[in-house]
C-alpha cells in the first residue's frame, strides 16, 4: 500500500510539473536542452508570474574548422593562422619583420615542419625554399636563387609543394624542371624524374609536375601536366600505379583511404575530386556558377571532421565544405575580392591543418602529414556519389 502511495504521488507531480511547463525538452541524441528560472511559488496553474521565463537552448554544432588553418596568402606575400571565428592567431611577416626585412615573395604552399618549431614555405615564382621560425619569426633560406630560374646545382624552377618531412628533409616538386627532389643541407640527394626532360614515363622521366605529397610509410603521389596524371610511388621510388585524373589540371594529391586520391581541378570553373588509382571518379563537387562555383582551387584537403578545405585561389578566398551535403560551411576571405584587411585574402595558394588547445591555442607540435584519415561526413559522400 505504502509503494502504492509513493507511485500515485510520484504520478501527480510529475503531471503538476508538466501543466507548469518545468519539463526537460529532450532533442536529438541529447543535444537540446531546456533551462528555467523560476519565479515566487505560485499556484498550480501555470501563470506569468509563478514562472518567470522557459529558455530553449540548442546545443552549438560541431564547428566546420575543428581547428585552425595555416593559409599561404601568396598574393599578399604573407601567412596566416585563422580559426573557426575568423580571428587571426599568428602570420608573417609583422611589422617589425617587414622592417627588419624578413618578407616574403610568392609565398605558395607552406607545410609545419615535423616538432612545430618552423613552418616550410616555397616561394613559386621566386624560385626558392625558405623556412620561418614560429616563436621568432627568423627566416632560414634553404634551397634556390631568390629571383633566378634554373636547373643547375643550387637552382629551382617554380618549385611546388615543399614538405618538411619528419626526418628532416625537405621534398619538393621542382614543377618546370619536371622532377622530384629531396633536399638536406642544402644538396639534393635524391631525385626522381629526369631533370628538363618532361615527359610522362614514370619514374624514369616525368611531365612537369605540380604535387608531391608524402605518404604514411615513405611513399608519395605525384601529380604532372599536362596530360592531367597522377602517379603513386612506393618509399624506394617504384612506381605503383599511374592514372590520368579525371579533371584536365590535377593538382596536389591527398591520400585517403583504400588507395583513393582527394584532388584539385586547378581551372575555372575548378572542381574537387575524389578518384579511385584507376582514374574513376567516385565524388565530385563542380558548380559551374553561384556562390559555389570556384576559380582556380589549387588544394583540396581532408580535414579531421570529414569536411574538405579549399583554397579557391582566384577567387581570394579558403572555403570548408560538407562532402555529405555538398555545402560551403565556412569561409575565410570575400569572394573575388582581394584585400589585406581581416577576413580578406589575395590568391590564397597554399594551407595546412593546425589543432588548437581546448584554450584556443595553436598546437604546432602535433601537425602531422599526411592529414587525417578518413570521417563519417566524407564516408555518407562516397556512398551517395
Amino acid at each position: 500500500m505504502q509503494r502504492d502511495r509513493l507511485r500515485r504521488t510520484a504520478r501527480k507531480r510529475r503531471r503538476r510539473l508538466r501543466r507548469l511547463g518545468l519539463v526537460s525538452v529532450a532533442g536529438l541524441a541529447g543535444t537540446t536542452l531546456a533551462v528555467f528560472a523560476l519565479g515566487k511559488p505560485g499556484p498550480s496553474r501555470a501563470t506569468a508570474s509563478s514562472v518567470s521565463h522557459v529558455v530553449t537552448l540548442r546545443r552549438a554544432p560541431a564547428p566546420a574548422l575543428p581547428g585552425a588553418l595555416l593559409i599561404a596568402d601568396r598574393g599578399n606575400n604573407r601567412l596566416l593562422l585563422v580559426n573557426q571565428a575568423h580571428h587571426i592567431l599568428w602570420s608573417f611577416p609583422n611589422a617589425r619583420d617587414i622592417r627588419a626585412g624578413r618578407t616574403l615573395r610568392f609565398n605558395d604552399d607552406s607545410f609545419v615542419a615535423a616538432g612545430g618549431k618552423a613552418i616550410v614555405s616555397n616561394e613559386e615564382e621566386s624560385h626558392t625554399i625558405v623556412a620561418i621560425t614560429i616563436a621568432t619569426h627568423a627566416l632560414t633560406h634553404l634551397y634556390g636563387v631568390p629571383g633566378t630560374r634554373g636547373s643547375s646545382l643550387g637552382y629551382l624552377n617554380t618549385p611546388d609543394d615543399a614538405y618538411p618531412l619528419p626526418n628532416g628533409d625537405i621534398m619538393v616538386a621542382d614543377a618546370y624542371n619536371c622532377r622530384i627532389l629531396w633536399i638536406r643541407g642544402r644538396r639534393i640527394i635524391r631525385q626522381i624524374g629526369k631533370t628538363a626532360v618532361c615527359t610522362h614515363n614514370p619514374p624514369t622521366t616525368l611531365g612537369a609536375v605540380n604535387g608531391d605529397t608524402p605518404l604514411l610509410g615513405g611513399g608519395l603521389l605525384v601529380s604532372e601536366i599536362p596530360g592531367h596524371f597522377v602517379d603513386h610511388f612506393a618509399a624506394n621510388g617504384r612506381l605503383l600505379w599511374s592514372a590520368s585524373a579525371p579533371v584536365s589540371y590535377p593538382s596536389d594529391p591527398q591520400p585517403l583511404p583504400n588507395g583513393n586520391v582527394l584532388l584539385a581541378d586547378y581551372t575555372r570553373p575548378g572542381a574537387v575530386v575524389i578518384m579511385d588509382r584507376f582514374g574513376h571518379t567516385l565524388w565530385r563537387y563542380a558548380p559551374t556558377s553561384g556562390p559555389g562555383e570556384l576559380d582556380h582551387p589549387s588544394l583540396a584537403a581532408m580535414l579531421p571532421n570529414g569536411f574538405i578545405a579549399i583554397n579557391d585561389d582566384f577567387r581570394d578566398r579558403v572555403v570548408i565544405l560538407n562532402p555529405a551535403t555538398k555545402e560551403i560551411v565556412w569561409q575565410y576571405g570575400l569572394s573575388g575580392v582581394a584585400g589585406t584587411g581581416r577576413n580578406r585574402l589575395n590568391t590564397p595558394d597554399g594551407m595546412d591543418f593546425v589543432p588548437l588547445s581546448p584554450g584556443g591555442r595553436p598546437e604546432w607540435a602535433n601537425v602531422h602529414h599526411p592529414a587525417a584519415p578518413i570521417a563519417p561526413a566524407l564516408g555518407r559522400a562516397l556512398a551517395s556519389g
